[in-house]
């Protein structure tokens, strides 16, 4: 170009021409094709590409005649650049809106620019018209920069137009190019900048493992998340987090993620986009976490966001192990249809509403256990200090407890559960809660808690309260050849005699919510074995003892829990219960096997799990308030219901039904009575009208007359619980209702009111359904020492519900009193067992058998059909199911364990109730205030998990107990509790 426009160059000599020769055969043929596969060929041939190749190519073929080189207008060629991205769209390479936008605008302001600067080389080069005379040399590369700096406005003067010619041009390409570049420039640099930084592809290190996270992506839910996930003693995680979110991060978020950013990774997408789930590498995550919004004002619409981001997510890769957060229970049935969802492969659901009334009716049975459970599964870091009050040095210390897994040696072969339990205990300092089973028959593994009778074969793999993995790995190396008579249990550690070499298929200590494992040992391998003999499934409860073989006697009297039911089970319900009240007490207890069963009523449900009664209309089941006041109500639990009659569900089922569990007799079951609006519940009652001995009152939880009349001051418990939608607004009023309620209980008076009580016996309707009558036991004077659990939305919400504790408020939730002493649950504590779920499959299997009365596939299938529970015939089989273990709270003030108040150590009370009653203790109830004798208003209690062995005891201490099913009447009163 720097040679002029015109050369006198023989062809054969001229290579640029003969590159430039084939360029032009190309276009040519390209041009007939076009030409012939036109179907207006008059209009084709006034085409802009037609034009291009009229003036570019028959030009070519002249020089070669001439021998003669002009440039020419060749430089149009430049315009076919806006056909690049026709072309990519073609190979599939642009895909998006936009991509192919920007590609159009570049391609665009490209050509023009080159072009107009092809058209200034030339006119310059070739000089004034008519004579051509004067031509001012330039190259095609100045004449480039030269139209850059003009179309900018920026003109710098170092290059101009000498010829009249190309000035005319450029006054004319100025009009143009001024709006090209104002025009172009700007939407390009805009494309550009919706160009997230955010949109790029994960890329791990071979041999790391990474998890994707997606769902509710937050700051608050991904900050408590990550506070979990990554916690400082998780020293040994070694596991990426990907987030994947339809929206970018804002800049708090963003600031989070750069603190965490050599463990976490952000991508903006849909999860419903395969490519953007290709570029979070779903596929080869090791499980993909989906959060739900708790404070969602519609729970249903969101869980079937969440249920379509799994079908999303296992469409695009089968073996994806998915753990998915779900608001409501019901919802649970519709992850059942997803063909590829398989709890084999890791997948599991963790139903909060489920969880939640679940952990408060387990709070009714023993007040306070929803706090140490919640304590039990998270992780916690406590330190105490000596400026702290005792109670909080000795709560604190419970927090720092989690649940581990590890093996128990050889050692321990041979051993019922309770000599193993009292030998860890006594020994190695650590409670050993459940094992895990493998029935001789082949069946599926199971975990039963605090099993009877039972010899445990070697390598049994256990369950334990600990502070730390390295103090569980104690259960592994103990040798009693080598250890028996060490007294410290710090020094039990790994030896080489014979017993240790016999120990095979060891497994790292695997904590619950702090190391990171698959499922232990080969035990995976059985979990996932199905029956193939063709006999029945082992079914939850105690099994039939297999006989003097010498074979391990499954007969367990703990809680069995199917393996299986680990991806089904729902969690929180009871569903057994009995006809009317009208049978007579111990009916299916010990006598069972003498009755005519196919003439017996039916007062459980089909899997001899809960307690059951036929339908009844909620009509039958309402009092007003003169009937609830003429009603002996005492011991019962009191449900404060706030919703209104359109409210999403809650799912009061989960709450009713651990209270229902089979493992009661019928005569250890709460009353409930719900104080709350009758239209709301005619909602909820489907789910309850198989259950027994339940009551609505339709009032107002705030009115202290609806209150009074349900003997408030009476109930074992009293829930405040809220189905109202929290308010956009201001989100920290959606507990309003549940403080004011919680508040005006805590304020009232019941020494003078006396209220009119009368016998049952002729009462019909609603009275007919209470149950059998109870003896009205004295109550207590004030509010204060009613005991009550009140579910929070907002954790902040907390400090308001005690007046004179001084919680700060930007006080962790289960730092503050009230959730020390069990009187508060959020449902943000369950947050926890995402990261706990993921590190341990096992773990939520155990949670939920703590806090549910017993679930089994055939019920979860049952009440997937949405017609409630069925009844069924005690057989048996039904009835052995009954004997499992149920949570229970015990004082030390009277009854057999009382001596043990009597300033005896925990590790005496721990080993005498295992022996003598086969209780395990797992921890204390105690009142703030030591000093304290007796109960008056100030009284308060605190959880204290797993105390160490030489706690000392008072006698007003409560003992949280998991208790083996008795079929005779329990020796132990457990219907009244102190506050």
């Amino acid at each position: 170009s720097s040679d002029g426009v015109e050369q006198c160059v023989p062809w054969i000599e001229n290579t640029t021409q003969q590159i430039d020769l084939a360029f032009n055969i190309f276009f040519m043929v390209y041009f007939f094709i076009r030409f012939i596969a036109a179907s207006d060929k008059f209009w084709f041939m006034l085409e802009l590409y037609s034009f291009v190749d009229y003036f570019t190519i028959p030009p070519s073929f002249v020089s070669i005649y001439l021998d003669r080189t002009w440039i020419g207008l060749r430089f149009l060629r430049a315009l076919r650049l806006m056909t690049v991205p026709d072309i990519l769209q073609y190979l599939n390479i642009l895909k998006t809106s936009t991509s192919i936008r920007l590609a159009q605008l570049i391609s665009l302001f490209v050509s023009v620019w080159l072009t107009g600067a092809g058209v200034v080389h030339l006119l310059e080069n070739s000089g004034d018209l008519p004579n051509f005379s004067e031509p001012e040399p330039i190259t095609y590369w100045n004449a480039v920069y030269f139209l850059m700096v003009t179309m900018s406005t920026v003109g710098y003067g170092d290059i101009t137009c000498l010829t009249e010619v190309g000035r005319v041009f450029q006054l004319m390409f100025l009009a143009v190019g001024l709006m090209l570049f104002a025009g172009v420039l700007p939407e390009i640099l805009e494309l550009l900048g919706q160009r997230s930084k955010w949109m790029g592809s994960y890329s791990g290190v071979k041999g790391k493992r990474h998890i994707v996270v997606c769902g509710n992506i937050t700051f608050e839910s991904v900050s408590v998340f990550l506070m979990d996930f990554l916690h400082e003693d998780r020293d040994d995680v070694d596991v990426e987090v990907v987030f994947l979110h339809r929206a970018e991060p804002d800049l708090e978020f963003e600031g989070l993620l750069k603190r965490q950013h050599t463990r976490v990774k952000y991508f903006q997408g849909s999860l419903m986009n395969a490519m953007d789930l290709e570029r979070a590498k779903v596929h080869e995550a090791d499980a993909c976490l989906v959060l739900a919004n708790k404070y969602c004002p519609d729970p249903d619409a969101e869980d079937a966001a969440n249920i379509m981001r799994v079908i999303s997510m296992k469409n695009y890769c089968e073996e994806s192990r998915i753990i998915i957060q779900l608001m409501q229970y019901h919802n649970k049935a519709y992850l059942l249809n997803i063909p590829s969802w398989d709890w084999k492969q890791g997948d599991d659901v963790i139903c909060l509403a489920e969880l939640k009334l679940g952990f408060i009716a387990q709070s009714c049975l023993a007040p306070g256990f929803s706090t140490m459970m919640a304590n039990l599964f998270a992780m916690r870091s406590f330190i105490t200090s000596p400026d702290m009050a005792a109670w909080q040095n000795d709560y604190l210390q419970g927090t720092g407890c989690e649940m581990y897994t590890e093996t128990l040696s050889p050692s321990f072969s041979g051993m019922t559960f309770s000599q193993a339990s009292e030998l860890c205990f006594v020994k190695l300092k650590l409670l050993l809660l459940a094992i895990e089973v493998k029935p001789i028959d082949g069946g599926d593994t199971k975990i039963s808690i605090n099993p009877q009778s039972s010899k445990m074969p070697a390598n049994t793999v256990g369950f334990f309260i600990a502070q730390s993995a390295e103090e569980v790995k104690r259960a592994w190396f103990y040798c009693k050849a080598c250890h028996e008579d060490v007294k410290d249990e710090n020094l039990i550690k790994k030896c080489k005699c014979k017993h240790l070499a016999n120990k095979t298929g060891a497994t790292p200590a695997t904590p619950f919510s702090a190391a990171l494992s698959k499922p232990l040992l080969n035990i995976k391998n059985s979990v996932m074995a199905k029956e193939e003999n063709g006999s029945k499934p082992v079914m939850n409860g105690r099994l039939v003892p297999i006989g003097p073989n010498g074979l391990v006697d499954e007969t367990y009297g703990g809680y069995h829990i199917s393996y299986e039911v680990k991806k089904l089970m729902p969690t929180n319900k009871p569903a057994d219960q009995q006809k009317n009240g009208k049978m007579e007490v111990g009916i299916a207890d010990d006598q069972a096997k003498d009755f005519d069963f196919a003439k017996t009523e039916m007062k459980y449900d089909s899997t001899g799990m809960f307690h059951w009664t036929p339908a009844r209309s909620i009509e039958d089941c309402i009092l007003d308030r003169n009937q609830a006041a003429m009603t002996v109500l005492n011991g019962h639990v009191v449900v404060c219901l706030f919703a209104d009659p359109d409210s999403p569900l809650i799912g009061l089922r989960n709450l009713v039904m651990p209270l229902r569990a089979s493992n009661f007799h019928y005569h250890e079951l709460k009353h409930v009575v719900i104080v709350g609006a009758v239209d709301y519940l005619r909602r909820e009652w489907k789910t309850l009208q198989n259950l027994p001995k339940i009551s609505v009152l339709n009032g107002s939880p705030l009115s202290r007359a609806d209150l009074r009349a349900v003997n408030v001051n009476l109930c074992d418990m009293c829930v405040i619980l809220s189905a109202k939608v929290p308010s956009n607004d201001d989100p920290t009023l959606a507990d309003k209702e549940a403080i004011l309620a919680s508040l005006n209980i805590k304020a009232m008076t019941f020494g003078d009111i006396i209220t009119n009580i009368e016998s049952m016996g002729d009462s019909k309707d609603a009275l007919n359904n209470m149950g059998d009558t109870t003896v009205k036991r004295p109550g207590p004077i004030y509010g204060t020492n009613v005991p009550m659990i009140t579910e929070l939305v907002n954790d902040s919400n907390v400090q308001f519900l005690d007046q004179d504790d001084d919680d700060d408020p930007d006080t962790e939730l289960y730092l503050t009193q009230p959730f020390a002493c069990g009187t508060a649950f959020a449902v943000s504590v369950l947050d926890s067992l995402m990261s706990t779920t993921y590190f341990n499959q096992n773990a939520l299997t155990l949670i939920r058998s703590l806090i549910t009365g017993g679930a089994t596939p055939e019920l979860e299938i049952i009440l997937a059909e949405g017609a409630g529970l069925r009844g069924g015939y005690s057989t048996p089989d039904t009835l052995s199911h009954r004997d499992r273990c149920r949570v229970g709270q015990i004082s030390l003030s009277d009854g057999p364990l009382a001596t043990f108040g009597e300033g005896r150590k925990y590790q005496d009370l721990f080993v005498a109730s295992l022996r003598n009653y086969g209780m395990l203790c797992i921890g204390l109830y105690r009142l703030r205030d030591a000093a304290l004798t007796t109960v008056d208003a100030t009284s308060k209690r605190y959880v204290i998990t797993n105390p160490p062995f030489d706690f000392g005891l008072l006698p007003t201490d409560q003992v949280y107990v998991l208790l083996p099913f008795e079929r005779k009447q329990s020796r132990f009163s457990f219907s009244e509790t102190e506050v």
